[in-house]
């Protein structure tokens, strides 16, 4: 079932999702003082890739991912997220629509705080 899934959202958006992520990777990259910045992008790039069958775990992130994640939060981490949370809430108003908001509400997750998450796939 994550396979059907996966492939529906590859077609239906989560491809262009997936390379936007990881160009607004090399992006931060470029510059070198965001280069942990541009790792993280390119873990929710991944992610944003084959999001069914995988859950994220957040924690476990020391001492420097709290300084990454508060200014990742800063700087544009909580409009991801919510941009994530009404997209999910916008998928869930049909039935069809539940799983891929399902599968919004994880991204938002990891747009909030990706310094130390972990994807288990």
């Amino acid at each position: 079932m994550s396979f059907l899934g996966n492939l529906i959202w590859i077609v239906f958006g989560g491809l262009i999702s997936s390379v936007l992520w990881f160009i607004a990777g090399l992006i931060l990259c470029i510059t070198i003082v965001f280069i942990p910045f541009g790792r993280q992008c390119f873990k929710v790039s991944n992610f944003v890739l084959w999001p069914f069958g995988s859950d994220v775990n957040i924690g476990n992130f020391g001492i420097f991912g709290l300084a990454g994640n508060i200014i990742w939060i800063m700087l544009f981490g909580w409009e991801l997220c919510i941009l994530h949370l009404i997209v999910g809430l916008i998928f869930c108003i049909t039935v069809v629509g539940i799983p891929f908001g399902l599968q919004h509400f994880k991204f938002a997750k990891l747009a909030l705080v990706p310094f130390g998450a972990k994807i288990n796939r």
